[in-house]
């Protein structure tokens, strides 16, 4: 990639970014997610009694599931709606430029509404000795976690003028990616696809990070599942013949 490619990346990006801030719905999303997100972690913090955040990064994962995809839904099916989707394509830029912008704005906006929550544990050092190896290690994998969320309802929202429809096949998609490694899944399936099925659910790779212990394998996995959507969101573009 030469200085030019990312230079262009960097100017759509900054323009996704900030139209996020330019309207209150940015707001309205943070103040909703740290609102939900605070009260059903400390409503049982001080009922248990120990300086841990496991409680709200088990939490996370489900929060992540409405907030993700409502992140996404409009970034194409509103560019398609509306109509700005011909003039964004006719653009001296590629395809991979407009996703890759797509997805580090919406990746820098969870970013953005992950770090606000970063008072919690600074808040609970105060009060005992935390450990903050998975602290960082599931703040770590709730960013992958999100990422890879985020690249699969950009995908969806590439499929859609409806930004409901785009929301809720999003939401049903990341739900099933999440699950697919879930315990009571696992039980179910037959002995030669449990392995399968734990390798391919997002939430064992979630739940690997979030013990404090980085594992390659993990890192390369969501980063295999957030390009191959975004792979796909490109040959989205290419076979409608937008451009």
């Amino acid at each position: 990639m030469n200085k030019e490619y990312l230079k262009t990346i960097y100017c759509l990006f900054k323009k996704e970014l900030m139209s996020y801030f330019n309207s209150p719905i940015a707001y309205i999303f943070i103040g909703v997610f740290l609102v939900v997100g605070n009260w059903l972690f400390f409503k049982s913090f001080f009922l248990i009694g120990q300086v841990s955040m496991r409680g709200y990064f088990d939490l996370l994962p489900w929060i992540f599931l409405f907030l993700s995809p409502a992140i996404t839904m409009r970034l194409w099916s509103e560019e398609k709606k509306s109509g700005t989707i011909e003039f964004l394509l006719t653009l001296p830029v590629t395809d991979w430029q407009v996703v890759w912008a797509k997805f580090l704005g919406a990746l820098s906006f969870l970013f953005i509404s992950l770090l606000l929550t970063f008072t919690i544990p600074i808040s609970m050092a105060t009060l005992g000795n935390i450990d903050w190896g998975p602290v960082v290690g599931s703040y770590l994998g709730s960013l992958f976690l999100g990422g890879s969320y985020l690249a699969l309802g950009l995908f969806i929202s590439s499929l859609t003028k409806n930004q409901i429809i785009a929301f809720i096949l999003a939401l049903v998609g990341s739900f099933a990616a999440f699950m697919l490694s879930a315990e009571f899944v696992l039980m179910g399936a037959p002995n030669f696809l449990a392995p399968i099925l734990k390798f391919l659910g997002l939430g064992s790779h979630f739940y690997n990070i979030a013990k404090g212990v980085i594992d390659s394998k993990d890192i390369i996995y969501y980063c295999s599942f957030i390009f191959i959507f975004l792979w796909l969101n490109v040959k989205v573009i290419e076979t409608r013949g937008w451009k």
